[in-house]
This record gives C-alpha cells, structure tokens and sequence, in this order.
C-alpha cells in the first residue's frame, strides 16, 4: 500500500488576528481575522462605514491598530509606517490613483524612482521609457504609448498605470481600494483582464474592495464579508452565490430597521 499524499498547505502571506481599532467612542474594528493566501484574490466587500478602508489603512502602515496581531509571511510584524510596509512588499493603490496627470505614463510609472545618468543629475528618459513599455507589455496593459500624458488616458487605463506602478516596485502584496467604482463596463473589464493576468503571473497576492459582488465573484478566488468592524463571512467564490451574498447584507438591513423601528 502506499500512503496517502497529504495535500501541501499553501502559505498566508499575510494574516490578521483580532484586529481593533476604535476612534474615540466609536469602534471601527472589533474584532478582525482572516488571512490573505499566496497567490490568490481576496474579495473584501461590505456596506460604507462597516471598516473596509480602516482596514486597508492599517494593513498599508498608515494606521496603527489599537490591538491585536499582523503576520506577513509567517512572521509578526508592527507595521509602523507605510514605508515600512512596502519594504515587506505590501503596496495600496487608493481610489484617487495618485498619477500626476501632466506626466507622461513612463515618467508615473518611475514616479519618485526616476532612473539618472548616475553620478549626473540628469534624467535617463530613454531606460525608463523602454523599461516601463516593456513592463506594461508583460502585465498586459494596452495604451497607445507610454509618452502619453496621463491626462489622455480613460479612467480604466489610469487605474492600470496606478496598478502597474506598485507591481513594478516588486509588491507582493497589492492592495486595491475600490478599483473598479464608477467604471463602465468597459473600462472595468480592463481591470478585470489585468488582475487575472497578475493571478496567472503567480508573483502577487491581491486584497480587492469592491462594491459589486457579481465582479467579486468573477474574478476573485475568496470573499470576505466585513460587518460592524468584524469578519462575518468567509468563503472560496466557488461555494457561494450572488444570491447568497445579497441576502446575508439584506439580512442585516432587515433586523437593522427591525431594531430601529422597535426603538421609534
């Protein structure tokens, strides 16, 4: 007989456990676990106010968390500025992209990184032209040219230099805030096309906001449900639904007004 192969746990590359951060009398987190797996896509959704941006806040090093434990890569860490977080490979691209929309798209991709004729002050345009084309190219990022002011770009392909800038700075941990609000269904298949690219590079693991769980379901691998400052649910896409997903938030609106009617 031959023994049975025991299947290879996959990694956290980063993991929280009870998480609290309070803001005065109120409290943002209560009590937050969960965990982000190599590789893979992790849908965070819930209502505003239940402590999404909070979160990705403390996970980037812009926030310290009034308690409990981060783990990135096995290890605990305090993740007490955003620079340090990047250091360990943890990047955030926040709704506002923060491109400079005069620039060309090379010159935000090496956006406070610019590459010299060391020991010369003087810019070496042409290496980082040819670097960020080529690295556009690899992560599938189609724009006309990389000369472009970033001005004349659509909504969706700013939102693709955005994400394409934190890869090239060797993230391993991609945080995105709301990627895809406010897109036509156009512009946000081109983000949806360049997350699924990254998930088929293998290199990043990415924790996506998002407000529309049908894109949630489509393109990521888990989701995450945050209520009231807490993990209220936890599953791969696969065993869950839109369906499911509707009916846990309307489930909550309904003993909300429950409650609220009670009291008037």
């Amino acid at each position: 007989m031959t023994e049975a192969t025991l299947p290879i746990a996959i990694p956290d590359v980063i993991r929280t456990e009870h998480l609290v951060k309070r803001f005065g009398a109120v409290t943002a987190l209560r009590d937050v676990s969960m965990h982000l797996v190599k590789g893979e896509v992790l849908g965070l959704v819930g209502d505003n106010g239940a402590g999404k941006s909070t979160l990705i806040k403390i996970l980037t090093g812009f926030m310290q968390p009034g308690g409990g434990e981060i783990s990135v890569n096995g290890e605990e860490v305090k993740l007490r500025s955003v620079s340090y977080a990047r250091s360990l490979g943890i990047e955030t691209v926040y709704q506002d992209l923060a491109l400079v929309n005069e620039l060309s798209v090379y010159h935000n991709v090496f956006l406070n990184r610019e590459l010299r004729y060391s020991p010369l002050p003087f810019l070496n345009n042409r290496k980082m032209r040819e670097q960020a084309r080529d690295h556009l190219m690899k992560m599938g990022v189609n724009i006309p040219s990389v000369d472009l002011e970033v001005a004349k770009l659509s909504g969706g392909q700013r939102q693709s230099i955005a994400i394409a800038r934190a890869v090239y700075t060797d993230a391993k941990i991609l945080l995105l805030d709301e990627p895809l609000a406010a897109m036509g269904a156009k512009e946000a298949t081109l983000i949806l096309e360049l997350i699924h690219n990254l998930k088929a590079m293998g290199e990043v693991s990415i924790i996506m906001i998002a407000h529309n769980y049908a894109q949630v379901l489509e393109i990521c691998d888990r989701v995450n449900l945050l209520q009231h400052g807490t993990i209220t649910f936890d599953k791969p896409v696969a065993e869950t639904s839109l369906d499911e997903l509707n009916e846990l938030v309307m489930r909550e609106y309904r003993v909300g007004t429950t409650k609220t009617s009670m009291k008037s």
